[in-house]
C-alpha cells in the first residue's frame, strides 16, 4: 500500500514488516533530525527512547532510524525536564512506584509509556511537508492536517493574544520560545517543555467522570447525556471488524481510476466520532438561577416545557426514547462525526475567497447542514464575513437581489449579511434566536469554557441554549438547503477523508475508493452494490467546477442507494442534483426515489450526465442549447425569464455562490457544464426517511456518474410570488 509512508501504516495498523531503507540516509554534513537530537544533551532522555521504541510491532527498525532517513518529519521533542515532569505526574497518579524509569511495575507498562512519549511527538509528512511555526494551523483548536505516529491529530492554541509566539499543543503542552523551528535536512524540530500525551478517554469516560466528580465546564451536559443512555454510543471509537478485514487484505483498494492502479485507495480505518455543542455550566446557572450542584435533569425538562420547546415530544421520564423531550433536546446537540474546528464550516472556492491565501477570511455566507443524532433533524452551521465566527442556526437577511434588495428597491445583490435578521416565525426560545448560537472555538471566549478533545470526539462550548424550535424549523424551510454529499457521511469526517486542505502524502491517494456493501459496508448511509467502483476525489490542487472542490465519481455497472437527510418541515419540496456534464466521460443512469429503500420507484426518464446547459464537448467554444441555457445578460428581468425557461425543462443554472477557480470572479452560474437537475418534486415529511438510488443504464463500465451536492428547496422558496428564489 502507498500511504503516509509504509512505516506509519505499520505503526497504526500493526500489519507490515518493512524496515527503514538505510540506503536513503543522508550523507551530507547537515543535521538530520536524529543527529541534531544526539548532539544536544537536553534531549538525551528522548534520544534513548527513540532508539528503543520500534516503528511498529512488526518492524525491527527503531524510530531513531526513521528520523535519520529521508522524509519530512516534524518532531516535538520533549527535553529531559519535560520527561521528568511526565514521570512525576505518573507517580502522583499512582501509575508507577517511583518517578523514574525503574518505577514501572512491569515491562508492558514501561513499553506503553515509552511509545506514548515517542509516537505522539512525531508527525510524518510523507513526501509533502513538515511543519514550522509559520505553517502551524492559524486558529485556536485547528488541527495539523497530518496525524502523528500514534494516529492522533494534534491541535494548536495561542492562549495570549498579545503574544502569539506562545504556542500550546493540544491546549496544554508548551513549545519552547527559544528552541523551535530548528532546521534539519529531513524536517523541523521543536523543543517541548512538556510531553505530548493526548488522553485516551472517550466521550463517555469524560461524561461519567464529570457526573461523579465534577471538575469541568460541562457537568450539566454530562448529566443529561448519561440520563439519555448514550454511554454505549459515545464510547465507540473504531470498527474492529474493518480493522481485521483491512489488515488481512479482505478490504482491497479499488484502483484503476483513469487507468491509474495507485488510485482508489481504501481508508485504513473506520473510526467513529462525535461532535457535541454544549452549553457551559455557567449558561445553565444564569438561565435557571441555580448552582451546578442544584441543577437536575428535571429542571431542564421543566424549562423546555415552560418555554413551549419540543411541544410534540413526550414529557415523561423515559429519557432513552427518541420521542422524549429531554432526549430530543440532548441529541440535537450531537453530530455523529468528529469535526475539527477548521472543518465545521469549509471555506474553499466561494466567491471572493481564495484558499491559496494563508490569511484568507470568510466572504459570502457558507452553511453546512448536518444531520443530528437521535431523531434526525437538520443543524445549520454557518460563517460569513459579517458573523465574525461560527454560528448554529443563524438566519440573517441577505442582500440577495430579492425582496427589499430587488431591482425595484435597493438593487443590491452581493449576498452579504444586511445587518438585519429574519422575523421570528413560531415558538422561539428568545427574541434574538435568529442571530444564532455562537460556537466558541477560541481559547478566549465569552463562556470561559474550553474546547475539550476526547479520543473519539470534540466538545465545543456554546454561550446560548440550542433548541430545534418551531421558529428554527420554519426558517430552515424558507431557505434553499444545499448540502455536500460528504457532509451526510460521518465516516468521511471521522476518518479525515473529506476535503483535505493539503495534498495527501502520496501523489494519487487523493482518489479514495470504497468497497461494495457485500464485501463490507464502509458508509452507514450508502449501500453500494457489487460491480460499482465508488471513488472520492478530493480535488486538491485542481480547479474543478465543484462545490468545495471535491466530488464523488462512480464507475462500473453501478448501483448505489443514498439515505437522504431529513427535511425541516412537512411540505412540498424539490430535490435537485448538481451535475457537471461532460459528453466524453459521463454516462446515463436511472434514478429511483422514495421511503422504502428496498422498493424504490423510478422517477422520470434516465438521467443523461453528458447533457449540460449546452451541448458541446467540455471547454469547446461551439455551444447550442435545447434546454434554454443562456449566459446572464445583466438584465435581471431577462435573466429571470431564462431561468424560468430552463426550469420548465427540469434544468437550473449552477449557483452564483462559488467559482471553479478559487479567487476567480467567474462563478459557476456562468458555466454551462455545471448545472442543477430537478430530480423530484413532491410532498415530504420530516418524520419520514427518504432514499435515492442511481443505477447505470449503459454497458460501458468506464462511463462516470458524478455527484457533488444535493439541494432541498421548498415550494415556499422556488414558487414564492413575493420574493422569488435568488441566483445564489
Amino acid at each position: 500500500m502507498v500511504g503516509l509512508t509504509a512505516v506509519v501504516v505499520c505503526l497504526t495498523m500493526g500489519a507490515c514488516s518493512e524496515e527503514v531503507d538505510m540506503s536513503n540516509r543522508y550523507t551530507f554534513t547537515e543535521y538530520t533530525v536524529l543527529s541534531y537530537l544526539e548532539e544536544h544533551e537536553q534531549y538525551s532522555e528522548y534520544v534513548n527512547l527513540i532508539k528503543t521504541v520500534p516503528i511498529s510491532t512488526q518492524s525491527e527498525s527503531s524510530v531513531a532510524q526513521l528520523l535519520s532517513a529521508r522524509g519530512n518529519f516534524t518532531c516535538f521533542a520533549p527535553n529531559n525536564d519535560a520527561i521528568q515532569l511526565y514521570l512525576d505526574s505518573l507517580y502522583r497518579k499512582g501509575i508507577i512506584d517511583d518517578a523514574s524509569w525503574s518505577g514501572f511495575r512491569n515491562e508492558q507498562d514501561l513499553d506503553s509509556i515509552r511509545k506514548v512519549i515517542v509516537y505522539n511527538s512525531i508527525i510524518d509528512g510523507g513526501n509533502v511537508m513538515y511543519y514550522e511555526t509559520a505553517t502551524f494551523p492559524e486558529h485556536d483548536n485547528d488541527e495539523f492536517q497530518f496525524a502523528n505516529m500514534n494516529d492522533r491529530k494534534l491541535s494548536v492554541v495561542r492562549p495570549d493574544k498579545n503574544n502569539t509566539d506562545i504556542i500550546l499543543i493540544n491546549g496544554t503542552d508548551s513549545i519552547s520560545l527559544r528552541n523551535r523551528d530548528i532546521e534539519a535536512i529531513n524536517g523541523r524540530i521543536h523543543e517541548m517543555l512538556s510531553v505530548i500525551a493526548p488522553s485516551n478517554d472517550t466521550m463517555t469516560d469524560f461524561f461519567r467522570k464529570w457526573v461523579e466528580d465534577g471538575g469541568s465546564d460541562y457537568v450539566v451536559t454530562a448529566r443529561l447525556i448519561m440520563a439519555c443512555g448514550l454511554a454505549d454510543t459515545l464510547s465507540k471509537y473504531r470498527d474492529e471488524v474493518w480493522e481485521e478485514k483491512y489488515i488481512t487484505g479482505q478490504i482491497e483498494d479499488i484502483g484503476d481510476f483513469k487507468g491509474d492502479a495507485l488510485s482508489g485507495l481504501a481508508p485504513e480505518h473506520r473510526k467513529y466520532g462525535f461532535t457535541i455543542f454544549a452549553e457551559s455550566d455557567g449558561v445553565w446557572e444564569a438561565t435557571l438561577n441555580k448552582t451546578v450542584d442544584e441543577i437536575t435533569v428535571e429542571d431542564i425538562r421543566n424549562y423546555l416545557v415552560e418555554n413551549g420547546i419540543y411541544s410534540t415530544a413526550v414529557n415523561d421520564d423515559n429519557y432513552k426514547s427518541t420521542d422524549n423531550i429531554i432526549n430530543q433536546f440532548v441529541t440535537y446537540h450531537i453530530l455523529p462525526m468528529r469535526i475539527s474546528a477548521d472543518k465545521l464550516v469549509i471555506h474553499w472556492n466561494e466567491l471572493g475567497y481564495n484558499h491559496a491565501v494563508a490569511t484568507a477570511s470568510p466572504t459570502v455566507p457558507i452553511a453546512e447542514y448536518y444531520t443530528t443524532m437521535g431523531k434526525p433533524r437538520l443543524l445549520k452551521v454557518y460563517e460569513s464575513a459579517e458573523s465574525n465566527g461560527i454560528y448554529l442556526n443563524r438566519f440573517p437577511v441577505l442582500r440577495n437581489g430579492r425582496g427589499i434588495y430587488s431591482v425595484e428597491n435597493l438593487n443590491i445583490n452581493d449576498y452579504h449579511e444586511s445587518g438585519d435578521f429574519q422575523a421570528i416565525s413560531g415558538t422561539a426560545l428568545a427574541a434574538d434566536e435568529n442571530e444564532g448560537v455562537r460556537v466558541e472555538t477560541s481559547s478566549s471566549n465569552e463562556t470561559s469554557a474550553t474546547t475539550t478533545t476526547a479520543l473519539n470526539g470534540i466538545i465545543y462550548p456554546i454561550g446560548k441554549i440550542l433548541v430545534y424550535s418551531d421558529n428554527v424549523q420554519n426558517q430552515l424551510q424558507r431557505q434553499r438547503i444545499r448540502f455536500d454529499l460528504a457532509s451526510q457521511l460521518p465516516e468521511m469526517m471521522s476518518n479525515d477523508v473529506r476535503r483535505p486542505f493539503v495534498a495527501y502524502p502520496t501523489l494519487h491517494a487523493s482518489y479514495r475508493g470504497f468497497p461494495t456493501t457485500d464485501n463490507y459496508q464502509y458508509f452507514d448511509n450508502i449501500d453500494i452494490k457489487k460491480g460499482t467502483r465508488f471513488y472520492y476525489l478530493s480535488g486538491y490542487g485542481y480547479s474543478w467546477l465543484n462545490w468545495q472542490g471535491d466530488e464523488f465519481n462512480i464507475k462500473g455497472k453501478y448501483e448505489f442507494t443514498i439515505k437522504l437527510p431529513p427535511v425541516p418541515k412537512a411540505g412540498h419540496y424539490e430535490l435537485r442534483l448538481a451535475v457537471q456534464s461532460n459528453s466524453n466521460v459521463r454516462g446515463m443512469c436511472q434514478v429511483y426515489w422514495g421511503p422504502d429503500k428496498n422498493n424504490l420507484p423510478a422517477v422520470g426518464i434516465p438521467l443523461d450526465m453528458r447533457m449540460g446547459g449546452t451541448q458541446r464537448h467540455l471547454y469547446s467554444s461551439n455551444q447550442t442549447s435545447i434546454v434554454g441555457w443562456e449566459e446572464d445578460t445583466g438584465d435581471p428581468a431577462y435573466d429571470d425569464e431564462v431561468d424560468k425557461r430552463m426550469r420548465n425543462n427540469g434544468f437550473m443554472k449552477g449557483p452564483n455562490l462559488y467559482c471553479g477557480t478559487a479567487g476567480s470572479s467567474r462563478t459557476i452560474r456562468q458555466e454551462p457544464d455545471a448545472i442543477r437537475r430537478i430530480m423530484v418534486s413532491t410532498d415530504m415529511s420530516p418524520d419520514q426517511t427518504y432514499y435515492i438510488k442511481f443505477k447505470s443504464v449503459l454497458d460501458d463500465t468506464e462511463k462516470e456518474f458524478y455527484i457533488d451536492y444535493i439541494e432541498y428547496c421548498a415550494k415556499e422558496v422556488y414558487d414564492n410570488p413575493v420574493e422569488s428564489e435568488d441566483i445564489w
